[in-house]
């Protein structure tokens, strides 16, 4: 609901976008700590990242992705059509908690897909279409207000939760792509037991900015919904 004071244009709405944005600053800088923390605590198994990578693949009969160097901090990932993991230069060369762990969460990711793990095969079913969703929502969202068009308010707030429904979605996959990383790194002799709690600190902080994603999007959506209401008060 836009309003005026002293010749200033003030939304209040936008108190929802702020306070989604320090939601996620908050869980990036917690996934920074815990990250500068357990950079620096060495597993005793000495591994690096590629090396745990590339045993516990192999492990669960995977012998088809690729483990290699990507550029950039915490970039590490699982390129589905690939078939590669891509470790950030920390990762794939240290021989830290951070860097077994991490490497370990992205494995996790080739093991869900190997095994035909239905969430993500979900997922993934239905990201074409929230991509689509979420570079038009806006726009469309946008038209709806300059014109006063009902219709097109409509359509721009179905098409953003789309995006919201990809990111709840994604929250089961990540945390159980955690929860296989770790388990493997014990089966496979790369950590023990009490080298778990530092490795479960890091991916959790992890977790958590997809946590922190979603309600940012949960918050702009409520913000949608809130001015498209007020545009029809205004009707």
């Amino acid at each position: 609901m836009p309003y005026y004071y002293g010749g200033f244009y003030f939304d209040r709405t936008y108190w929802l976008v702020l306070i989604g944005a320090l939601i996620s600053l908050a869980a990036s800088g917690m996934l920074k700590s815990a990250y500068a923390k357990y950079r620096q605590v060495y597993c005793r198994s000495g591994m690096t990242g590629a090396e745990a990578a590339q045993r516990l693949l192999h492990s669960q009969g995977i012998y088809d992705v690729q483990v290699h160097p990507v550029r950039g901090e915490l970039s590490d990932h699982y390129n589905i059509r690939e078939r590669s993991v891509g470790l950030s230069g920390d990762i794939y060369s240290g021989r830290s908690l951070a860097s077994v762990g991490i490497a370990a969460h992205e494995c996790g990711h080739a093991v869900q897909h190997s095994q035909g793990y239905v969430p993500i095969q979900i997922r993934d079913a239905v990201a074409p279409v929230a991509n689509i969703g979420c570079s038009l929502a806006m726009p469309i969202f946008i038209l709806g207000l300059i014109f006063s068009m009902p219709a097109l308010l409509k359509v721009g707030i179905l098409l953003f939760s789309l995006a919201a429904l990809f990111q709840i979605l994604t929250l089961p996959i990540e945390f159980n792509a955690s929860k296989r990383g770790m388990r493997m790194l014990v089966e496979n002799g790369i950590l023990a037991e009490d080298e778990l709690p530092g490795v479960r600190r890091v991916l959790t902080a992890a977790a958590m900015t997809y946590v922190a994603a979603l309600a940012a999007t949960l918050l702009q959506l409520l913000r949608l919904i809130i001015l498209a209401g007020g545009r029809r008060n205004d009707d």
